[in-house]
């Protein structure tokens, strides 16, 4: 592999110009991760087994346990939305990232047998998708403050963080502190995530035998990545909505 074939793997599949260009491979693998996530659960939950659980219940069941207790041991506000929506992030977040364990010239070899010039198969080394989910869940902690705390959300603009005399202060602080939140989430994934690929683009470049034996043990290190970025961001959307349930913050 050349730098000219790394070139054409980080080239998405897109269609558009300029700022209506949509990047098609990651609107498609990520709506079927969704789908397949929304399929699983829906074939669990039409065949629950009562006792000790096999298969995929077993995963599942063991994913929800995880993110309760989580969500539990962080807060003593209980909030019924709280734990569903860090379920959906980690699980859906988690099988985008898993897609980034393909060999990197497998999608665009697939890609290519349908006509299709250029595929990137993982919809988190985009940063749009990335931003998107990010910008969801600042959304979802807006509305959840005002479910909360009603208008008096918008005082804390005034008055924090270094009271009502400074409040142009105030706002512009409390605005930048606001924004920060959904880009470090976005650029946290994508770019570990983005590393990721370019380190398996790299090893594609070595001798057949170097590829094959890094190939593997980087695998190996990227899988931790892979779940450990699906956690990191599931943890931080646990704190933000936890913190927009609080009277205090």
């Amino acid at each position: 592999m050349t730098s000219g074939d790394i070139a054409h793997h980080l080239t998405n599949w897109t269609a558009g110009q300029g700022f209506w260009t949509f990047d098609l491979d990651t609107i498609v693998m990520g709506w079927a991760m969704a789908g397949i996530l929304v399929l699983a659960s829906m074939s669990v939950g039409a065949r629950l087994q009562a006792g000790v659980p096999a298969g995929l219940q077993n995963w599942l069941e063991a994913a929800v346990e995880f993110i309760d207790k989580l969500v539990t041991d962080s807060f003593p506000v209980r909030d019924p939305l709280i734990a569903p929506v860090a379920l959906t992030v980690f699980l859906w977040i988690l099988l985008m990232n898993s897609l980034d364990v393909l060999p990197a010239y497998l999608p665009g070899l697939v890609a290519g047998w349908l006509g299709i010039s250029d595929f990137r198969i993982t919809p988190t080394v985009n940063l749009n998708t990335t931003l998107g989910v990010a910008l969801a869940i600042f959304i979802l902690t807006i509305f959840t403050s005002l479910r909360v705390k009603g208008f008096s959300y918008f005082r804390t603009y005034l008055t924090h963080p270094f009271g009502k005399f400074l409040f142009p202060l105030n706002i512009i602080m409390t605005a930048i502190e606001e924004i920060t939140k959904p880009l470090s989430l976005a650029l946290r994934l994508f770019g570990n995530m983005f590393a990721g690929e370019l380190v398996f683009l790299l090893l594609a470049m070595l001798p057949w035998w170097g590829e094959m034996v890094l190939g593997v043990v980087w695998s190996g290190f990227e899988s931790l990545i892979i779940m450990l970025q699906a956690f990191i961001f599931t943890v931080l959307t646990v704190v933000y909505l936890g913190m927009a349930n609080m009277q205090d913050h």
